[in-house]
């Protein structure tokens, strides 16, 4: 028997698809293959492949490392990978939920959810349920006892966003949270109401003819609190992280920060947070879930 690895391919077919928002669609993906699949975190990222530039459809075999396999394919009938949040599984109805930002037709994935029609196939990399151990592959992992949080998302980020929210709703005693959120229009400003532990800052772009990732740095830095007694040293002179992916580390419970948004605004909020304010680069997740000038 073959030895079991944290994320195995999965072939679904798609079920049934609603607008959530202009600029976010919600498509549920079934097939009997998702019974053995979880979500060991409420950002839990996966692989979609979708059909290739020849319009072949995804279809590697279950057998043999799924990258390998998709490398030895020759481009023009080789899947397009992207990577996206699970955003609710249930392997008893044998259903997962993924939402799409409506990027338009130009970039291949956003194009072919927008066309897809039920019965429509693809390939999913996700977590292998049969894998006994945490699978990974996601970066919200708050310490116990968490008092204070920062969530930080532009509209790619916002399906991780809403499946925190939810987990953190979950607790009896749920902790305090700043919210911010930026979107495409207005109209995708979502009801978040029922999180009453949340102060939630709704950042639209286009009423105010702002750039992508311009509305959360100037809301980040003008309303975000933090702990009176959290802090911090600043260290002067330290070399700066040009990293635009990492996962807290620390166990300190008094504040915990997550911002999944473009490269570039990751750069510059990570430099905010720790070089103006203090945060401890160790309590902040920081994620760059694409970056300008790709296609989506």
């Amino acid at each position: 028997m073959s030895e079991v690895k944290p994320y195995r391919l999965f072939n679904v077919h798609l079920l049934r698809k609603k607008e959530v928002s202009p600029s976010l669609l919600s498509l549920v993906f079934s097939g009997p293959e998702v019974a053995q699949m979880k979500r060991d975190g409420p950002d839990q990222r996966i692989k979609i492949l979708f059909p290739a530039e020849d319009g072949s459809p995804p279809a590697l075999p279950a057998e043999g490392h799924w990258q390998r396999l998709l490398q030895d394919l020759p481009k023009p009938s080789r899947p397009i990978v992207r990577t996206y949040t699970l955003r609710d599984c249930n392997p008893i109805r044998c259903e997962l939920t993924v939402e799409f930002v409506n990027h338009g037709i130009k970039g291949p994935a956003s194009a072919w959810a927008i066309h897809a029609q039920p019965g429509d196939a693809l390939q999913i990399v996700a977590p292998d349920a049969a894998y006994p151990f945490d699978s990974g592959g996601y970066e919200w992992a708050a310490p116990a006892g968490l008092q204070h949080a920062l969530i930080v998302a532009d509209e790619t980020a916002l399906p991780a966003a809403k499946s925190i929210l939810e987990q953190l709703a979950q607790q009896a005693t749920p902790l305090r949270v700043q919210v911010f959120l930026e979107v495409p229009q207005q109209s995708d400003c979502l009801d978040f109401r029922h999180f009453r532990f949340a102060d939630i800052f709704w950042l639209p772009r286009a009423p105010f003819g702002l750039a992508h990732g311009e509305s959360l740095i100037k809301a980040v830095k003008q309303y975000a609190i933090f702990p009176l007694d959290y802090h911090h040293e600043i260290i002067q002179g330290q070399k700066e992280d040009e990293r635009v992916w990492h996962k807290a580390v620390s166990d300190n419970n008094a504040f915990y920060g997550w911002v999944a948004t473009e490269s570039t605004t990751v750069k510059l909020l990570r430099r905010y947070l720790t070089t103006e304010r203090g945060v401890d680069p160790a309590a902040l997740s920081f994620m760059a879930y694409w970056a300008k000038g790709r296609t989506c």
